[in-house]
């Protein structure tokens, strides 16, 4: 007989299935009405789960601090980081000439060469990733949040000064409550390589920190611990684009069991220390956190956090604040998040 935890991640992969499938088997869809869309914040709306950070939501947050004690929950961006892929980082800063008076001065700037967004500390919005569908008319379509096209996301430019729906822009400032699920904390160190989180560690985890699914509420930052960020410094095994590759072996995180209790929470957003929040290898070929979180609920995501300091010191309740660079048209942002405690 399969394990419980086996039993569910199967019936949530079912469940994804028949959600994210690039053929659906229902009513064929309209540009108006399909499986994930119109989204919960009404028809062309870009914003999505961020809309849950409401006017209350932020002075609720702010009453929360009580030591004024601020942590830094992103790594620092410079050469060497672990990147994903190909993508490239590269600046530059031109040495200025030696005086040769006591007059005047210099100013230096740098020059950059890389991925404003999807490196290092990423947050990942709505943009980034979509589904396949069949539409009313025989044709298929890739398809966003609240069902806007990848026609409508890259235009007549096709993609040139990027998106034309969907960009940076359009996300709007986390000033929300964080809530840290330390499930490393529960399990005892860092987890595993490609170990899957399930409800039963997200329950436990919570347990031991005093707290139950009902501490955690709408519009909340929700962060996951994996004891991952230990292995920042080694981009060989932190990593893992390159799965058994050097001492690449993935990475922990949640599946689609987890994912589908965020969205029935409407968090605001999620986060992870790890490169994808999700585990890697994922478990079988049918889900998929990112478009779980984006397509229905349009949950944003944010990548390659530093939440060793906050698990040792037991933070599990702070005013998180992070805000996404306004880049017009892009799929994700650089991004400075902290909690103040």
């Amino acid at each position: 007989m399969l394990a419980n935890n086996t039993l569910r991640r199967l019936s949530f992969a079912a469940l994804g299935a028949l959600f994210l499938s690039g053929i659906q088997t229902a009513a064929a869809q309209t540009r108006e009405s399909g499986p994930w869309w119109p989204g919960p914040h009404g028809p062309g709306d870009e914003a999505g789960a961020s809309n849950y950070v409401t006017p209350l939501k932020i002075l609720t947050a702010l009453q929360i601090p009580e030591t004024g004690k601020v942590y830094e929950l992103g790594h620092v961006y410079e050469q060497g980081i672990p990147l994903y892929g190909e993508r490239p980082w590269y600046m530059s800063i031109t040495p200025p000439p030696r005086p040769t008076s006591g007059e005047g001065g210099i100013a230096l700037s740098e020059y950059f060469t890389g991925y404003i967004g999807q490196f290092g500390t990423q947050f990942d919005g709505l943009g980034h990733q979509a589904g396949h569908v069949e539409m009313e008319d025989g044709s298929f379509e890739t398809v966003f949040y609240n069902g806007f096209t990848a026609d409508d996301l890259l235009g007549q430019n096709r993609g040139l000064n990027g998106l034309e729906a969907l960009g940076m822009e359009t996300m709007k400032p986390f000033i929300t409550r964080g809530v840290l699920i330390d499930v490393a904390g529960y399990k005892g160190g860092t987890l595993p390589a490609a170990y899957e989180v399930t409800m039963d560690d997200v329950r436990g985890a919570l347990a031991r920190q005093g707290m139950s699914e009902d501490d955690v509420g709408q519009g909340d930052a929700v962060m996951f611990n994996y004891g991952w960020a230990v292995n920042w410094g080694n981009p060989s095994k932190y990593n893992d684009n390159r799965i058994g590759v050097g001492e690449n072996e993935g990475s922990p995180g949640i599946y689609t069991e987890v994912t589908a209790w965020l969205v029935e929470k409407k968090i605001g957003v999620v986060g992870a220390d790890s490169c994808c929040v999700e585990v890697r290898p994922r478990p079988d070929m049918v889900g998929n956190v990112h478009r779980q979180l984006f397509l229905g609920e349009g949950i944003p995501m944010v990548e390659n956090m530093n939440l060793l300091e906050l698990a040792e010191d037991g933070a599990y309740e702070v005013l998180f604040i992070t805000l996404p660079e306004r880049l017009k048209g892009a799929t994700g942002s650089m991004l400075r998040p902290i909690a103040i405690r």
